[in-house]
């Protein structure tokens, strides 16, 4: 058995029995926090604790270039994808600012790109590739390069805290989720394929026609989860899909961002089912792909903003709400607490 296929943690049943009759006592109405309500037991079962809290905070963004980019699939250049690693390091873009105000151990892991990239602070350089081959010639990973993304994910999960986040970054990695949505859930590459960076009328054409050109090229009945992300994938989406595998496996819940991040989560579902019980959804993103794999996952997510910046910025703007629902759990009074009658009297 491989590794990914590996049992997950057991949720804290108990606990979430203890978190919920805490509830009952709380001086409010029943429900009356709506989802609120939820989330404080979903963290319950998670942590094992009937006063969950969400304080040791991990995001790791992972980063690779694509083949891809070759068929103008992008309105930015591949050499925009170190540059934003410089950014991420340097705490210029968005998701260094939300780590920065959400005090997370925060680090960038770079899986392949096209150009080389620096020795930065926050950076780890593991560039198994010069990113991946371009899918509409040829599988985008070798098996040996999957293995090792996979696995690379793993080894960049954490091994105790409160929450994970995985973002990515890599120029043409929205067409790779949009190949991937397609294979795995059979749609076809008109309703899976977004602007992503914000391609123009004749980019987005070249780009549907680019997916299509590849869910020709690779997909056959018999292909599986594992093949599909091998020749359609990645070397980020792999990593962040290991990552998610490995998360689920120690026990720590991840907090899922947009279409790249919810593309591999259903293929770490695929790869280890049990690995959806410790998996959150942050937003829907205004990629229009991203509702179809969010319903096959049967997500509701935690906003609706209409945001499509990736990075895992989604993720961390909810993790606020997160927060409020464990404190308000942990920290309002129960009625005899505050001598306030319940409803059904002193």
């Amino acid at each position: 058995m491989e590794w990914w296929s590996q049992p997950v943690a057991a949720l804290h049943v108990d606990a979430v029995a203890l978190a919920r009759a805490r509830q009952q006592q709380l001086t409010k109405p029943p429900g009356s926090l709506g989802e609120l309500e939820h989330l404080a037991l979903q963290f319950a079962g998670w942590q094992g604790r009937v006063d969950p809290r969400i304080e040791h905070l991990h995001i790791r963004i992972f980063a690779g270039d694509h083949g891809v980019v070759a068929e103008g699939v992008s309105a930015f250049p591949q050499a925009v994808t170190v540059q934003m690693i410089r950014n991420f390091t340097s705490g210029g873009a968005a998701i260094a600012v939300l780590a920065r105000h959400c005090n997370a151990d925060f680090a960038v892991v770079n899986m392949g790109t096209a150009t080389p990239t620096p020795e930065l602070a926050k950076l780890v350089n593991v560039q198994l590739a010069p990113g991946t081959a371009n899918f509409c010639d040829a599988a985008a990973m070798s098996e040996a390069q999957l293995s090792q993304a996979l696995a690379c994910g793993a080894d960049h999960a954490p091994v105790e805290g409160h929450l994970f986040i995985g973002g990515e970054m890599g120029i043409g990695n929205t067409s790779a989720a949009a190949a991937l949505t397609s294979a795995l859930l059979s749609l076809p590459a008109a309703t899976t394929v977004g602007r992503g960076t914000g391609v123009d009328d004749d980019g987005l054409a070249l780009k549907c026609s680019a997916v299509q050109r590849a869910l020709a090229r690779h997909l056959t009945a018999e292909i599986g989860p594992l093949e599909i992300l091998r020749r359609l994938g990645g070397l980020e989406i792999a990593a962040l899909t290991g990552a998610y595998i490995a998360c689920a496996q120690r026990g720590i819940p991840v907090l899922v961002d947009g279409y790249i991040c919810t593309a591999a989560a259903l293929l770490a579902c695929r790869l280890n089912p049990g690995a959806r019980a410790w998996m959150l959804f942050a937003h829907e993103s205004a990629e229009p792909g991203h509702r179809h794999l969010l319903q096959a996952l049967e997500a509701s997510p935690l906003l609706n903003f209409g945001m499509r910046l990736g990075e895992g910025s989604g993720a961390a703007v909810a993790v606020p709400l997160l927060q409020s629902a464990c404190r308000l759990h942990c920290e309002m009074a129960t009625f005899a607490e505050a001598g306030v009658s319940t409803a059904e009297g002193p």
